[in-house]
């Protein structure tokens, strides 16, 4: 396949970081360097999308400018723009990954795509269950895989950690009944570590994480058990 040019890349150089000062800070401070603190600072932006659900006891119309969803939109937007910029003029991104660097779309805008894409289709118990588990399992494996140490822990946990995060966000946060949240839970966990395992460079395991543990528990929990399926609380 002929790989595209774009043509106004070379000519521009903006950057939106201080040349990695404040993630070799980080990664000092976690007794590594700059790659520590890279890895470390990129996870910590990834659990900050669990903030996306502040989205729900926010008032519709709180924005005054325009509905709440159309502002979530544009958010996502905004994210598009930057990635655009980024192959278009070359602009450079903190956290940015060398097999992200070239024609593929970064992880952050998948990222993005997929947590708005839960909340404005699916339920309030489904989107709050596959947002913070992707949020914040899909770090903790990413960081297991890593180290020897957690050989034989790395699906176990992660596996954990996604069922009690998505039984959180069906039960407490979207008021799904507790019986049969704990085997939806269960359920979205094991469909979610099984997706995020498999790394090739045009798949990113957060659409996966997020959308296909999703769609699951739209079919049996909303189609098949009759849970309700509001989309908003």
């Amino acid at each position: 396949m002929r790989q595209i040019v774009w043509p106004l890349r070379a000519a521009v150089a903006v950057r939106l970081h201080r040349g990695g000062k404040f993630r070799g800070w980080l990664g000092a401070r976690l007794g590594g360097d700059l790659e520590l603190g890279d890895r470390a600072w990129r996870r910590i932006l990834h659990a900050i999308g669990a903030v996306v659900l502040v989205y729900y006891p926010i008032p519709t119309n709180f924005f005054l400018v325009a509905p709440k969803e159309y502002i979530l939109l544009a958010a996502l937007g905004a994210v598009y723009v930057v990635e655009a910029l980024r192959h278009l003029i070359g602009l450079q991104l903190p956290t940015i990954r060398p097999y992200e660097e070239g024609n593929r779309i970064g992880s952050f805008a998948i990222f993005g795509t997929a947590i708005v894409i839960a909340i404005l289709v699916f339920p309030v118990p489904i989107a709050c269950a596959v947002v913070l588990g992707t949020a914040l399992v899909d770090p903790l494996a990413g960081e297991m895989r890593r180290h020897p140490r957690f050989r034989g822990w790395d699906l176990g946990v992660p596996f954990a950690a996604y069922w009690g995060l998505a039984l959180i966000g069906l039960s407490p946060m979207g008021r799904w009944p507790l019986s049969p949240s704990i085997g939806l839970a269960a359920l979205a966990a094991a469909i979610a570590i099984a997706v995020e395992r498999p790394k090739v460079w045009w798949y990113d395991d957060d659409f996966g994480m997020a959308l296909v543990p999703g769609a699951v528990l739209f079919v049996l929990g909303v189609t098949l058990l009759g849970l309700p399926g509001a989309l908003s609380v």
